[in-house]
């Protein structure tokens, strides 16, 4: 499943929010790249400009590095299934051999003995195809398809991985900024108060212990500020590290806060989890690599079996070969004549021979080593071959593996099953996180209403003196602390929603 250009993606991780001060995002990052990636190890400066969600989804699927591994992978798995396609096809070499033999050897043409030095090439071609072997080939095939689309499977959830981090990372900063800018206006209140009851302290209307119980609360404040500046500062920097941006200049990363409304703005949650869990099994990329994973090993199963059946192949090869030993008689044109003399019985005197002289012509002869190509041409074989194997007895070796297939079957399956049950159960405690989220939200905004109105009250007491400043910091405690849950209710239930828009097809939208 491919994410569009709307940023449809599916959370395959489970991403949690613990609320302290700020917004903690519990990931098991996945980081995801497209096919083109940056050199591997770079660092890439952040462009000009506020970041949406939208953009830093992109920018991190574009040049995050992590996830070129699942790609490598799927690459990998590409080529394995290429080549079991070819081993299907038939086979065809050319051989060839030069030798040197010293002293007594064996001719590899005449097969006689020689005691000479003599040089030797043997070329042959060779072809080969497979006609049976248990379908052993034809099911490698198909297991090889499944662990390719598997792997196709896990980039994408790779990406969805990613993305889900971004977006919870993004909303971990957005939280952090606006923690800082509350905080921050709690402290000029602070300033305001402090120069108010200093004056006040001159004409005589305060005690002196109030200013330093302002004062005090004052420095709290600010402390509050630098603990969520640094917040912030850790949000933004796991944020671009997460996109692969120059860690050097946070300064100028900023993001574009969204205008979020509020929960109790929206109706409450009605999606029924199991409904949603029926959406995300034909949605998700893992589900869909899990159950390949369980035909790939059926697939397994299979090979392993056709090692009982027989073997057939047939081959098919054409040979020759040279020897410097091998020589020819050379006949020439022209002749020697020699007289030789032969003793004859004498017919007139039986018992006794004369001589009789002959002259005898002939032809001059020449050993010559036989030619190269001369030889390649006269010791031309071919030879066609039928092979059978059928296995009788091999130490168990087939029924071994068959065995271990089963088991590996039984292994992909309890692996389907579990990464079903994850996904019902990250569904289940989104849900229950964002209603609890939700009420949580609608409880807070009370309480800072009346926390709201109950500080008001402590401000005109405490500036008529009616009021000491211990219990006026209680009370403006009281509200920061209200407010702060506030926020914090607010974005944890975003963050839940989106979890479950994700698991439900939907685009992730601020």
């Amino acid at each position: 499943m491919k994410l569009p250009s709307t940023l449809l993606v599916r959370p395959f991780v489970k991403a949690s929010i613990s609320l302290g001060l700020g917004l903690a995002v519990s990931t098991a990052v996945a980081q995801t790249a497209p096919p083109t990636q940056p050199p591997a190890g770079t660092m890439q400066t952040a462009p000009a400009g506020a970041w949406t969600l939208q953009r830093a989804v992109d920018y991190a699927l574009e040049h995050n590095l992590t996830v070129r591994q699942n790609q490598l992978t799927a690459e990998t798995s590409s080529a394995i299934l290429r080549q079991s396609k070819a081993a299907q096809l038939p086979t065809a070499n050319l051989n060839g051999s030069q030798t040197w033999n010293y002293g007594r050897s064996v001719n590899p043409l005449t097969y006689e003995f020689q005691n000479q030095t003599t040089r030797s090439n043997n070329v042959s071609g060779v072809a080969q195809v497979v006609l049976f072997q248990g379908f052993q080939l034809r099911n490698t095939v198909k297991r090889n398809t499944l662990d390719y689309q598997a792997s196709l499977g896990d980039i994408e959830k790779a990406r969805n991985d990613l993305s889900l981090n971004v977006a919870s990372q993004f909303l971990q900063l957005v939280l952090s900024e606006e923690l800082v800018r509350t905080n921050q206006l709690k402290v000029d209140s602070d300033v305001q108060q402090v120069e108010r009851t200093r004056k006040l302290l001159k004409a005589g209307s305060v005690a002196e212990s109030n200013l330093l119980d302002l004062q005090a609360q004052q420095a709290t404040d600010e402390l509050n500020v630098i603990t969520a500046q640094n917040q912030r500062d850790i949000a933004r920097l796991q944020l671009t590290q997460l996109m692969n941006l120059d860690t050097v200049s946070q300064a100028a990363f900023q993001v574009e806060v969204p205008n979020l409304p509020d929960p109790d703005e929206q109706a409450p949650l009605s999606e029924d989890p199991n409904a949603t869990y029926q959406t995300a099994l034909t949605l998700l990329p893992e589900i869909k690599a899990a159950d390949l994973r369980v035909s790939s090993a059926k697939s397994t199963v299979d090979i392993a079996r056709g090692g009982y059946m027989p073997r057939l192949s047939f081959g098919a090869s054409i040979f020759s070969g040279y020897s410097s030993a091998r020589t020819i008689t050379s006949v020439g044109n022209d002749s020697t004549a020699r007289k030789t003399t032969f003793y004859v019985e004498n017919p007139a005197t039986p018992g006794t021979t004369v001589p009789l002289n002959v002259l005898v012509y002939q032809r001059n002869t020449a050993i010559l080593s036989q030619s190269y190509w001369d030889q390649l041409d006269q010791n031309l074989g071919r030879q066609l071959q039928f092979n059978l194997s059928i296995p009788i007895l091999n130490g168990l070796q087939v029924r071994t593996n068959v065995q271990r297939s089963l088991i590996n079957v039984q292994q992909a399956q309890l692996n389907a099953e579990q990464t079903r049950l994850n996904l019902r159960q990250s569904i289940q405690q989104a849900y229950a996180d964002a209603v609890a989220a939700q009420r949580k939200f609608g409880a807070a905004r009370r309480q800072v209403e009346a926390q709201t109105t109950s500080y008001r009250n402590a401000e005109i007491r405490f500036n008529n003196g009616l009021l000491n400043g211990t219990e006026f910091n209680i009370t403006k405690n009281n509200l920061t602390a209200a407010e702060s849950t506030m926020i914090q209710a607010k974005y944890e239930f975003i963050f839940r929603r989106k979890v479950l828009d994700f698991y439900q097809g939907k685009p992730l939208t601020l």
